[in-house]
């Protein structure tokens, strides 16, 4: 039987849930070299995103491609940042299956409409120099990279799992010919810094190059904790270093070496909230208002206040969060029970630490064509955070019990998570110039993480059961030229999947009901399978003067998974109660199908280029995180006792159609339009989400739109520059950003506003310096990244369905900012 205190907490359990989802197994794509970007006499930049070189017009592959110049005129330092600047793109910082806190703990990438229901199911996976990574949160820092590459579609033929969405490759810099370096700095309001330095050149001749660089950045929240005067929330702080080390001892033989670490400080995050009802403080003084404007029937009968439509704006009290260090926040911390880091972590906010390394060695085998390759990657992440976990403050609520810890409420949480992987690649690629390309190749991959989550309100902290994921994979590809014209490419991967699940802290007994019965001690083994997929590619390009057109037809996987808490349940009636629910031991893989037709180019003397793509996708066995309350009376005395199932179902089918297109146009010289947009109609054919029905009521989510999706988006940007001097010269640039509104969950009762915004900046540079002033959101819209549902946490819950959510919680964005910036190469 459960504890009678678990009666007052099952509406926590998808809450809870989602929290701790961000801290799963890694489900990363396989190896893929991709190397450093170049740019032709024509301006057209130079990507291998398939294994080799190729222009990127002539590329018959969506992609949206940013140099390491593009990069710094638009001002992407994040992820966040770059996804504003790629239509189709939403870069999330919420579980995306509920979240209760927006920072940077966890980033949820949605490409095309494609949303992930956990973290442990990415659909977009991450790159450095093709090397997989974890998770995406360990990209938080983009260092002066040469590239950025956004592949999209399905890449699981040529980069593996977990990449049918599409792929994200950050492209570092080789090693100078000549001893090289740079400076940069800026500061701007709220205490906005960045600082980085670079240098780079031959430490023996030809044969040994190196380059270093050093970033710190960091910024005072946009906002203002309204229950605590002069503090702000999302603050951040960061820093990263990398070496880069190239040894080529032979004309045919080239080493490549780099490392890469970072480590996060951030303070409370900035995540505001929105209550459907009134919650005073004992002395009669709202302290979070009523904001709900309709009223959902959930699949209980109950009628709860909601939101629906558009969400409204944040109160004048939100955000509004404890964040006081008090002694029973350092006691709780100060305590290794159940604790899986050591990163200092001294308060409420999150301190994350990242390491990678790569190493590449090519061969190029006399004059035959071919090439020998050997990639090599790891991968090391840990990660802290503790938080307020309802959102509010409840200092003048007093009460006694565990919820009253210094006799006012606080609902503290703690969520931390350590990961790893290794990954290795081999292939042979031939070509010589001819007709004919052609590669084949093996590929290992071995990621293990561990979480642990609780809060001092309840039982303290504790670690989960590892995950282990084991991926091999043979794959090869070809493409032949019939004519100058018209080629067909053909990719394909084999690909076994195993994974791991071991038992928890202090072990588990299973009945038999899931298991084999027995007694599993902690760190066992208690679940093992492997999937195995076959996943193909074919592409069909026609190229006409400058132009190329292009078909393709692909397939994606993203692994199964295991339902751990399933399996640990020791109770027969609720075990059989779940799989009438759907749930299962083992959760099946994911597939999509792919169909995309593209044009691209140039026209006008290469004063106009373009590229647009028209895709059809059909995401079948989808995985849905579900948190389902089921009553059992276990005793057979008549009397029903709540038990909350938290797992993943393969409940969802999802058609996703769109279009995608970006233009640039040389006006005249020095003056330069740009624009992109994107339509994603990110279509439910099947879902099932026992939250939201809880919630809503709504069992058929048929023909609704995939949550956390904007269905349009789009940018567009005039840049100008022209000579003041014989050495000097004046620059500008406008970029406008547009996201329409996402809906928090599959039943698009309630979105997001649309999101715009708009950057300036101007300056003046010569080869060795330059120096710009600039204003980033320069109409200061608050409209927030995206809101996400809630539970409404409180001890006297007001609502009449505690089961269910009562609020949304808002990632909110940057508000304006303005700077000056400087760099000086030498």
């Amino acid at each position: 039987m459960m504890k009678s205190r678990f009666n007052s907490m099952c509406s926590l359990g998808a809450l809870v849930a989602s929290i701790a989802a961000p801290v799963a197994i890694p489900q990363t794509a396989q190896a893929q070299t991709v190397e450093e970007g170049t740019t032709d006499t024509s301006g057209s930049i130079v990507v291998t995103a398939r294994r080799r070189e190729e222009k990127l017009l002539e590329t018959p592959i969506a992609i949206s491609a940013f140099t390491e110049e593009a990069l710094a005129e638009r001002g992407i330092a994040n992820l966040q940042d770059l996804g504003s600047f790629v239509p189709g793109l939403n870069i999330v910082g919420q579980a995306t299956g509920g979240g209760a806190r927006a920072d940077r703990s966890f980033v949820g990438v949605i490409l095309r409409g494609m949303t992930p229901s956990t973290s442990a199911a990415q659909t977009t996976s991450m790159f450095i120099d093709g090397v997989p990574v974890g998770q995406a949160t360990a990209m938080q820092v983009l260092t002066n990279p040469a590239r950025v590459e956004v592949l999209k579609g399905p890449q699981s033929a040529t980069f593996g799992r977990q990449t049918f969405a599409g792929a994200i490759n950050v492209v570092t810099k080789a090693p100078s010919e000549t001893l090289t370096g740079s400076l940069g700095g800026m500061y701007g309001t709220r205490n906005n810094y960045d600082a980085s330095a670079e240098l780079s050149g031959p430490l023996i001749g030809d044969v040994l190059g190196f380059r270093a660089t050093a970033r710190a950045f960091g910024k005072d929240g946009s906002y203002k904790n309204a229950s605590v005067p002069g503090q702000t929330l999302g603050d951040q702080s960061s820093k990263a270093a990398s070496l880069a080390l190239t040894f080529k001892p032979t004309p045919s033989l080239t080493m490549k070496a780099f490392g890469l670490y970072s480590r996060l400080e951030d303070g409370p995050a900035a995540s505001g909230y929105l209550s459907a009802y009134e919650l005073k403080d004992r002395a009669g003084n709202v302290i979070r208002p009523d904001q709900s404007n309709c009223n959902v029937k959930g699949s209980n009968g109950v009628t709860t206040r909601f939101f629906c439509g558009v969400a409204p704006a944040l109160s004048a009290l939100s955000p509004s969060v404890d964040t006081a260090n008090t002694a029973f926040i350092t006691n709780f911390l100060a305590n290794p029970t159940g604790r899986v880091t050591d990163l200092g972590l001294n308060g409420y906010g999150l301190i994350n630490e990242f390491y990678h390394i790569h190493l590449d060695n090519s061969w190029e085998i006399g004059d035959t064509g071919l090439v020998l390759r050997s990639l090599t990657g790891w991968n090391r992440e840990e990660k802290a955070e503790i938080a307020d976990l309802d959102n509010y403050n409840g200092s003048g609520v007093t009460g006694t019990g565990v919820f009253y810890p210094n006799g006012t409420y606080n609902f503290v949480f703690l969520v931390e998570a350590r990961a790893r992987d290794f990954s290795q690649e081999v292939r042979l690629s031939y070509d010589k110039g001819g007709a004919l390309q052609a590669t084949i190749g093996a590929s290992y991959l071995n990621s293990w993480a561990i979480s642990a989550s609780g809060s001092p309100n309840l039982t303290g902290v504790t670690w989960n059961g590892p995950s282990q994921s084991k991926t091999k994979g043979i794959f090869g590809s070809m493409t032949y030229a019939f004519t100058p014209e018209f080629s067909l490419s053909a990719d394909a991967r084999l690909q076994w999947d195993t994974l791991h699940a071991f038992a928890g802290r202090g072990g588990i007994k299973s009945s038999g009901a899931t298991i084999p019965a027995g007694i599993y001690p902690e760190l066992s083994l208690i679940a093992k399978k492997t999937f195995k997929n076959f996943i193909p590619r074919v592409i069909a390009n026609y190229k006409f003067d400058d132009n190329m057109v292009y078909a393709s037809y692909s397939k994606g996987v993203n692994p199964g998974a295991f339902n751990t808490s399933f399996i640990t349940a020791t109770v027969p009636a609720v075990i059989a109660a779940a799989e009438a629910f759907g749930y299962r031991v083992e959760v099946a893989p994911e597939k999509i199908t792919n169909y995309e037709i593209g044009l691209k180019g140039q026209l006008f003397d290469r004063a106009f280029t373009y590229d647009v793509a028209a895709f059809y996708a059909k995401w079948t066995d989808q995985i849905q995180a579900q948190s389902t309350q089921i009553n059992i009376d276990t005793d057979g005395n008549g009397e029903t006792e709540p038990y909350q199932v938290v797992g993943s179902t393969n409940s969802g089918i999802v058609e996703v159609k769109g279009v995608e297109a970006n233009f640039s146009a040389r006006v005249t010289t020095g003056l330069t339009f740009d624009l992109s947009g994107a339509l994603i109609d990110s279509k439910i054919v099947r879902a099932s989400n026992t939250g939201t029905t809880a919630l809503t009521g709504i069992r058929d989510f048929k023909g609704n739109q995939s949550p956390f999706v904007s269905k349009w988006s789009g940018t567009a940007a005039v840049s100008y520059e022209t000579a003041i001097s014989d050495k000097l010269d004046g620059f500008g640039r406008a970029d406008f950003v547009y996201k329409s509104g996402s809906y928090s969950d599959v039943s698009n009762i309630v979105r997001s506003p649309d999101m715009t915004q708009v950057n300036l900046r101007a300056g003046v540079r010569n080869k060795t310096w330059s120096l710009e002033a600039f204003v980033t959101n320069l109409f200061n819209d608050k409209n927030y990244y995206s809101v996400s549902n809630n539970s409404l946490i409180v001890h006297a819950n007001p609502s009449p369905n505690p089961a269910v959510v009562g609020g949304l919680v808002a990632q909110l964005r940057e508000l304006r900012t303005a700077g000056l910036r400087g760099t000086f190469n030498f």
